[in-house]
């Protein structure tokens, strides 16, 4: 019997295999780097540096120097450097050491998800106990159990937590922790990258309401945070804490040889060119990393995704591996099911996971040497987070990234100087959206009351707590503004999205029992979990029975098909206000507030492999609809006469096709943050309209930066669809087959950009 080959042997075979290399757009080899190390600080408790020695820690990479030296200054430090470099001894280092000195320092520390928090809890309570310091650290979430919770509340010199358990069990209850808050000295935000958007911008005023309670008692903490790399992480740092940050970049970690592949799968319909589905390429191309033994990492786009690769693999690959050495994981999975996945990894006993972004985050799964990705991620800074997944220690490792079809796929896949040498995404957030703002000042009412000229991140809020006065929310008297509603405001404010609950997916397939398998958010769910739908999960399908929309349950049975579902959304947009025009002859720019109306129409059945659609049917859904802001294009009506009402929809169509992929790159954000819709006849203008709008409630500033770079989008857009090889029209650039449809997208441009 053969010996498997290792990786450098794979990675020649497949050099020395034509037809991988045929479809290799791009092979770039990164170099290995050796450490940039300094000896422990001085004064540093031997303790602390005997433990460490004892882990084969014998110095310090220089950010973590750095960092230890700038926190001992009293200094708000975020630290930046890539996956797997040390980042949490930046925080852990100084804090143990002013424990030593003062053992009533209270440290409070952030992690956005509870699956981080346990996995740093248990790396730091490995280094605690190695010091023989008596400090006393543990998780406070909502697995903690209540026999504990008044013990951490007095007594925790660290508490470990998230975003949504400070929200709705920490701040409300600041009673409960007097001793806590009294002593408060730091905060650590790990992760500081995931705060963007709706959540960061959320997340951004529960930092100001954990500032005014540590005031009132008293307390102004010092804070730490820590990011991959981004574009503005001093900024974004600031903007979240509203204090003066100090960058520490200057990375001292090791890294192995590394080698990215950028792979592009062969076209099929040469005249249409459209290539092989990329979930295919995929389920290929790792299944040869696994079939010999190779720990590999595969992630994809979407829930739906990887279910569908994990039920491609885990029938591949039998042998010699066995189904149950390869897993999926994912949101709405239960957190017992995680943590198993988890040490599995870590252990070596999976040996494959197929993962959404969850996993992009700094959970510790141990030493994989191969990354598959399907598609572009949607950002240079996902793309690494995910990449960095592989060859966390030190060896030689691969990524593959398998491009699609879309016009996003094909620019990165073409351009790979575009990703290697650009700059990270910029990370936004908006902490006065008035929406996240009205409903976090409730929570910081309700908390402590607002006295006259009140502040809340340096914003007067008189009229907004005048308002919740009038709502009979708050009660204002001699010069204060007081919570009076029966209700508790935190438990209803979901931070991470606008619905405010998750559907609860319910398996009922043993008759007279039900068992909760997962959960989906409301938005999802409309595509997801309406009736009839197949759930995946773990590789086992479940068809939806029943859709409780009112009670956010969906009831499943587990079934056996050969087919998954994939559901229409369709969009309708009305424009509420409209704060800029620009009009340019013959079309115009604008931009403003608008309704977002958003129902799930039909459901088509797609067979495994083959991709065919195998039946379809209607979906009984209500309607969603939220308040957002957006950019629009509007071309004049003397487009009809030029061109023809059917030509005009086409053009409209291939156009905003283009739009939707080209736009998230040159605003710098995740393509799924910002929704294109195009529309032949606008409500507010009667105009054939596209819309570019912030998939946030109250928006997050996209729009506004597509209302001013839309003539360099536009002209990369045009670029992009003369250079596509297509006839008419295809995937890769105007989406649609349509004859004409190239022509009509440029001549729509061209109305823009030559004005």
């Amino acid at each position: 019997m053969q010996p498997r080959p290792d990786l450098s042997q794979l990675l020649q075979q497949l050099r020395d295999d034509p037809d991988f290399m045929e479809q290799v757009q791009h092979w770039q080899t990164l170099p290995a780097r050796p450490a940039q190390s300094v000896p422990f600080p001085t004064g540093l408790d031997p303790r602390i540096s005997e433990a460490l020695k004892r882990r084969g820690i014998v110095d310090l990479y220089t950010h973590q120097a750095t960092a230890y030296s700038l926190v001992s200054c009293g200094q708000n430090i975020v630290t930046v450097t890539p996956t797997a470099s040390g980042k949490s001894l930046c925080y852990h280092l100084p804090i143990l050491q002013a424990l030593t000195l003062d053992a009533k320092t209270r440290s409070l520390y952030i992690f956005p998800t509870k699956a981080l928090a346990q996995d740093q809890k248990a790396e730091l309570v490995d280094l605690i106990a190695g010091t023989g310091i008596p400090i006393k650290s543990e998780t406070y979430d909502g697995d903690t159990p209540a026999s504990i919770r008044q013990h951490i509340r007095t007594a925790g010199n660290i508490v470990i937590t998230n975003p949504d358990m400070l929200h709705t069990a920490i701040l409300p209850h600041h009673t409960q922790w007097v001793a806590f808050f009294e002593n408060l000295k730091y905060v650590v935000i790990d992760e500081l990258h995931t705060y963007r958007g709706v959540f960061g911008s959320h997340v951004a005023n529960v930092v100001r309401r954990l500032k005014r309670i540590a005031a009132f008692y008293g307390g102004k903490p010092q804070f730490i945070a820590t990011s991959a790399t981004i574009a503005n992480p001093k900024q974004l740092a600031e903007q979240l804490v509203e204090e003066p940050f100090v960058l520490v970049d200057n990375n001292g970690a090791p890294t192995g040889r590394k080698h990215f592949i950028f792979y592009n799968p062969p076209v099929v319909n040469a005249p249409l060119n459209i290539r092989r589905s990329a979930t295919l390429e995929v389920s290929d191309i790792a299944g040869r990393f696994l079939s010999n033994r190779i720990q590999t990492i595969v992630f994809a786009r979407s829930r739906v995704r990887v279910e569908i690769l994990l039920t491609y693999l885990q029938d591949r690959i039998k042998t010699p591996v066995g189904a149950r050495a390869i897993r999926g994981y994912r949101g709405g999975y239960l957190p017992s099911e995680r943590r198993e996945i988890e040490r599995g990894l870590r252990e070596g006993e999976i040996i494959g996971v197929v993962s959404t972004n969850a996993l992009e985050l700094g959970v510790d799964i141990g030493q994989l040497q191969a990354c598959v990705i399907t598609g572009y991620p949607g950002s240079i800074a996902s793309t690494w987070q995910q990449a960095g997944r592989s060859g966390r220690r030190q060896g030689e490792s691969v990524v593959v990234m398998v491009g699609g079809s879309t016009p996003m796929d094909q620019y990165v896949l073409k351009h790979p100087e575009y990703f290697f040498d650009s700059s990270p995404e910029t990370a936004r957030i908006n902490p006065n959206n008035l929406i996240i703002l009205v409903d976090q000042l409730k929570c910081a009412a309700y908390e402590l009351p607002f006295g006259e000229g009140a502040l809340f991140g340096g914003q007067n809020v008189t009229e907004i707590l005048d308002f919740l006065v009038e709502a009979e929310i708050l009660h204002h008297a001699q010069g204060k503004w007081y919570w009076m509603s029966d209700s508790f405001p935190a438990h209803e404010i979901s931070l991470r999205s606008a619905s405010q609950e998750n559907v609860v997916i319910i398996d009922i397939s043993e008759r007279g029992q039900e068992r909760v398998i997962g959960e989906m958010d409301r938005f999802s769910s409309l595509t997801l979990l309406h009736e009839e739908a197949i759930y995946l999960h773990q590789g086992i399908q479940f068809q939806v029975e029943k859709l409780d929309y009112a009670e956010k349950k969906a009831y499943v049975r587990e079934v056996q098909v050969d087919y998954y579902t994939d559901a229409n959304l369709a969009v309708q947009l009305k424009v509420l206000t409209e704060d800029e025009i620009r009009d340019q002859g013959s079309s115009s720019l604008g931009r403003g507030e608008v309704s977002v109306h958003a129902m799930a129409t039909i459901f088509k059945k797609i067979k495994f492999e083959t991709q065919e659609n195998v039946g379809s049917g209607p979906i009984h859904l209500p309607e969603e609809e939220f308040h957002t802001t957006a950019a629009w294009i509007s071309f004049s009506e003397d487009l009809f006469q030029a061109l023809g009402k059917d030509e005009v929809e086409r053009g409209l169509v291939g156009l905003a096709h283009v739009l939707g992929h080209v736009a998230p790159l040159f605003v710098m954000c995740d393509p799924r943050d910002l929704h294109v819709v195009p529309q032949r006849k606008a409500v507010h203008s009667g105009a054939p309209t596209i819309f570019l709008y912030d998939r946030y409630p109250g928006g997050v500033g996209l729009s506004e930066q597509v209302y001013r770079d839309a003539d360099v989008m536009l002209q990369a857009s045009d670029r992009l669809i003369d250079a596509c090889p297509c006839e008419s029209g295809c995937p890769s650039c105007t989406g649609v087959g349509y004859p004409s449809s190239k022509r009509l997208a440029r001549a729509l441009i061209q109305c823009l950009v030559d004005a």
